[in-house]
């Protein structure tokens, strides 16, 4: 039968047969699911009845005109999502010229760098919890400076900033090495080059440096978009939505009503937003820096 279809047939039905595997893992792991949770959007459930209730579009209306717990979630995860790529990507390119200097300690200080981002983000917020309620307490006792004395999980404008801290500080290390790889790419000749006509170390940086870190400035900002959008662990484990609701995202938002609440419909339909919304700003964000990445 196989002799029957020929070279280019064979090629064909090797490629079917080679891919099919993992077509229906992606379509069980994601396109189901993703279906599955289309529907219950819809519908009215607590996770527990057998039948769901049919009821429309008034999971979304809902949402956008009666739900101030989900704006205001949004509010915040706009807040964070904006100043969370902007620190992060900046710091990372900070340290990663840094350390691609000649030092002789790079190595151990890149390690040390990125080995908080081994650690999960919930294991992280548990350890800074501890630090931030009983380590700064101690500090305090021994220095008697007053920053140590500021209820940093108890005021909202302190708790966002300890929440984008700890984020900023779990995750630098990785970024930083996506520009550390991006900075051993730049040519040296280019760098001489500039050198040898007079430029100074801030004029080579962005004339020549900055602009030749494109793709790695473009693969960065999409991941700390993508990972800022749907911040959650590092809020559950760190203050828990509190004080007073403060600090809900959007995804933790949408886990207290599908998993406390048992409003499984309605949560769904929250995750349904949060998706198209961070699929069309990342396809946004990667066609412009892609545009970008040409030019420069």
């Amino acid at each position: 039968m196989l002799k029957g279809l020929g070279k280019k047939g064979r090629g064909k039905l090797e490629f079917a047969l080679f891919t099919l595997p993992v077509l229906i893992c992606i379509a069980i792991a994601f396109y189901i699911p993703f279906g599955m949770t289309a529907r219950y959007s819809l519908t009215e459930w607590n996770g527990i009845s057998s039948e769901p209730k049919f009821i429309g579009l008034d999971n979304f209306k809902q949402i956008f005109t009666g739900d101030a717990n989900f704006m205001d979630a949004s509010w915040f995860t706009i807040k964070y999502s904006v100043l969370y790529i902007i620190i992060v990507n900046v710091l990372a390119i900070l340290l990663a010229v840094i350390l691609s200097m000649k030092l002789r300690t790079s190595s151990w200080l890149r390690a040390a760098f990125f080995v908080p981002y081994i650690l999960s983000l919930v294991i992280v917020g548990f350890i800074w919890k501890f630090i931030f309620m009983q380590g700064f307490e101690s500090l305090y006792e021994s220095t008697g400076w007053e920053i140590f004395n500021w209820s940093w999980l108890g005021e909202p404008g302190l708790a966002f900033i300890s929440i984008l801290a700890v984020s900023i500080w779990q995750s630098i290390g990785f970024y930083m090495v996506i520009y550390i790889a991006g900075l051993q790419s730049i040519p040296d000749d280019l760098m001489e080059a500039a050198t040898v006509d007079g430029a100074s170390r801030f004029r080579r940086f962005f004339s020549i440096t900055l602009p030749l870190l494109a793709p790695s400035i473009t693969i960065s900002v999409f991941m700390a978009l993508t990972n800022s959008i749907k911040v959650f662990d590092v809020i559950l484990s760190l203050t828990g939505g509190g004080p007073g609701g403060t600090t809900y995202s959007v995804a933790y938002d949408i886990y207290r009503d599908t998993f406390q609440n048992n409003l499984y419909g309605y949560g769904t339909a929250k995750a349904l937003i949060l998706f198209v919304a961070v699929l069309i700003i990342t396809i946004i964000q990667l066609a412009i820096f892609k545009r970008r990445e040409v030019e420069a």
